[in-house]
């Protein structure tokens, strides 16, 4: 079958070969803490050392179980009151601050001020949203809450997109989790944010708006080179009618500016509509093999296999594209525990900030993580573009490094470590220290020269008596040695 393309700039295909016969067949090998961490890595943000132990303290089923049935998160705190314009013209008008007929002056005002609060909004719901993904049960709904934030991307305050909007659409993204992906493409398609963002809220009849019947088959649904550019003109004519209604700000259909004539989409001729536009896209092979390639490269490993592409494609469809089977399929497949898909993926600055935090036993983020991740080079609710963000490799440049440094650097040296947690069992001693730290946060995953030098930092080699590890310098001692296990190579990787 013919392979549809995505522009995932990640990293190079692992070395090693594949062996597709075995490949989605479930992993029968040794379970242990390396390959739980492994786990929650791809299918969460990591764990606490607690929270390792025990997945690892199950089997490989029980683990995976406890991931793909989603707990639940009432207990969970609730999301920040957002910014409401009306509210704040209503105000307005009330208080004799501003008049029905505002003049140039007065609308620049109220403009700067709907700006500011608005920011002030996406801020709160980011620290909202980071924080959920630390202290959720349910990690791997969360972890693909952002999956699809970055596939179905829609950006902040762009053309009218408001805070709430987002909100909205964050809650649809997390609502179908593990859902029908035919079924969430059409939500998705009439969510008033991506109307307003790819503009779908302005085509009528008279005038259809290509930018989203081109971008939902080439960036959301079958890939580039699988249609053609009456496909995108036909497909325009059929999402013809919806609009974003001014004061409730959800999207409703107009009949009235419909295009009701016969089109002709993918070799197929009917009256059609949005809702008809998508059930002829998920009947195309290519659509298979398109969120086939997608889920490999986030969840498994860049540039997949076309026979791994097909296999999973093939999973798909079987399952009338619900998720729920085709991901557990994936997370206790031999492919998954695998050598080669072990650490083969670049850590987002999203999963690198809440995994610390995570691995640090810490539950609470606040801005200083929201600014790291400004300068890391992934902003919730920012995406650079339709596309969203490029990840793989491109995630660790000689800038972003020094940035994720200096959020480790600055993590383990603030108050929130004064908690208490596990790395207060650290024991004194400065062999066992290092060997402790690199077994917990990096499942043993470094080099002896790593290991020596890690033992020497704690052991304050090349410093007096007085730098060796003791009860005086305990706390500072075994904080920068957290900070240098986790500027190790492998802490970048999933």
């Amino acid at each position: 079958m013919a392979i549809a393309h995505t522009d995932v700039a990640g990293m190079d295909r692992p070395a090693g070969r594949l062996d597709i016969g075995s490949a989605l067949r479930e992993y029968t090998g040794p379970w242990n803490v390396r390959l739980a961490a492994h786990l929650l890595r791809r299918a969460g943000f990591g764990g606490t050392p607690a929270d390792i132990e025990r997945a690892a303290s199950h089997s490989m089923n029980g683990a995976v179980d406890a991931l793909v049935h989603f707990p639940s998160t009432d207990a969970l705190p609730q999301p920040p009151q957002l910014f409401d314009p009306r509210a704040m013209l209503r105000d307005m008008l009330f208080a004799g601050q501003i008049s029905l007929k505002p003049d140039d002056t007065q609308k620049r005002e109220i403009g700067k001020q709907i700006r500011q609060g608005e920011r002030r909004s996406l801020i709160d719901l980011q620290r909202w949203w980071l924080n959920r993904m630390i202290q959720t049960p349910a990690p791997l709904q969360e972890k693909l809450t952002l999956y699809f934030h970055g596939h179905f991307t829609t950006a902040a305050i762009q053309k009218g997109v408001t805070p709430q909007m987002l909100l909205n659409q964050n809650r649809l993204f997390r609502t179908n989790a593990l859902g029908n992906l035919r079924e969430l493409t059409w939500q998705v398609s009439i969510d008033p944010g991506m109307m307003l963002y790819l503009d779908n809220a302005r085509s009528d009849a008279a005038h259809p708006n290509e930018n989203y019947a081109r971008e939902l088959m080439e960036l959301f649904t079958l890939g580039v080179d699988q249609y053609a550019e009456k496909d995108v003109r036909e497909s325009a004519r059929a999402w013809t009618g919806w609009i974003v209604a001014r004061r409730t700000g959800k999207s409703q259909f107009v009949a009235s500016r419909h295009d009701n004539g016969s089109k002709t989409f993918l070799g197929e001729t009917g009256n059609w509509s949005g809702r008809d536009v998508v059930d002829i896209i998920y009947k195309q092979p290519a659509s298979a093999a398109f969120w086939a390639t997608s889920l490999l490269n986030f969840f498994l490993y860049n540039d997949p296999e076309p026979e791994l592409v097909s296999a999973v494609a093939s999973l798909l469809r079987k399952n009338d594209y619900n998720l729920a089977p085709v991901m557990s399929t994936l997370l206790r497949s031999t492919i998954f525990y695998s050598p080669r898909a072990y650490r083969a993926l670049v850590k987002s600055p999203v999963e690198f900030v809440t995994g610390t935090y995570k691995a640090l036993g810490l539950t609470q983020l606040d801005e200083r993580a929201q600014r790291a991740l400004v300068q890391m080079g992934q902003i919730l609710f920012y995406p650079p573009n339709v596309a969203g963000w490029p990840g793989g490799a491109n995630w660790l440049t000689s800038q972003t490094m020094i940035a994720r440094q200096n959020f480790l650097a600055g993590l383990v040296n603030s108050p929130e470590m004064e908690q208490g947690g596990w790395m207060q069992d650290v024991p004194m001693k400065a062999a066992q220290a290092s060997s402790d730290l690199i077994a917990t946060i990096l499942q043993d995953d470094a080099s002896a020269t790593a290991r020596a030098q890690l033992a020497s930092y704690l052991n304050g080699s090349g410093t007096s008596a007085l730098g060796m590890l003791s009860a005086e310098n305990y706390q500072e001692r075994v904080r920068g040695a957290a900070y240098l296990t986790m500027a190790m190579p492998a802490y970048q990787l999933a």
